[in-house]
């Protein structure tokens, strides 16, 4: 997929969770989300803030960079679903068609939150949004060199991953084989994922032995 292509994905997947956010209860958006410690609002806030990240409000969010990347981006998720509801999905309204992302990453980081973040809203709400696999494995091969950042070090480096619904496969090691949403979603750390896998891989990974 050529960067074009990558933001018709993005802008897409942003609609479609604006459409599932609109249809949750008062109770669905302050359930748990796949992200510990993240509220479903937090998680629905820290999306659409992607495309409102310019220099001025990016410098201001790194004030608390010393804490560590995750803990900053966990703070500003925090003060961000804290807004009334109806303003947060005002904010797809206004912005989930601009074709823009944080100031300090590639367009590939906006279609890994969108993607990984709408599974984290509602999974745990036993909803269910299917994700484009074309789209999964772009965000997949990106998500592997970020895997210091979300947990999946271990197995990124330490399993042969192949998808079951397009042609993709990459790494070394014991087979870890399923549907493309699943591998990426284990590539940016949701373990819990890997229930959906199969292969020698997946056995391992279940059992906490890899590598």
């Amino acid at each position: 997929m050529d960067k074009e292509a990558v933001w018709d994905v993005v802008v897409a997947e942003r609609y479609h969770l604006h459409d599932h956010l609109r249809a949750l209860t008062a109770d669905e958006w302050d359930h748990p989300s796949v992200c510990a410690g993240w509220r479903v609002r937090d998680v629905a806030a820290h999306v659409i803030s992607a495309p409102q990240l310019d220099w001025p409000t990016t410098l201001r969010t790194g004030k608390d960079a010393w804490r560590g990347y995750n803990r900053m981006i966990f703070r500003d998720a925090r003060r961000r679903g804290s807004a009334p509801v109806a303003d947060i999905l005002a904010q797809y309204d206004e912005w989930a068609g601009v074709r823009r992302g944080p100031v300090t990453v590639t367009h590939l980081e906006p279609l890994i939150d969108v993607l990984v973040h709408t599974q984290d809203i509602l999974r745990p709400l036993g909803r269910h949004h299917p994700m484009p696999p074309e789209a999964a494995a772009v965000a997949a091969g990106r998500a592997r060199w970020l895997a210091p950042l979300s947990g999946s070090t271990r197995v990124v480096r330490h399993t042969r991953m192949r998808a079951t619904d397009t042609d993709w496969e990459r790494g070394r090691g014991p087979l870890l084989e399923g549907p493309m949403s699943e591998l990426l979603l284990v590539c940016m750390g949701r373990r819990a994922a890997a229930g959906t896998l199969t292969g020698d891989g997946a056995d391992r990974l279940q059992e906490d032995r890899v590598p």
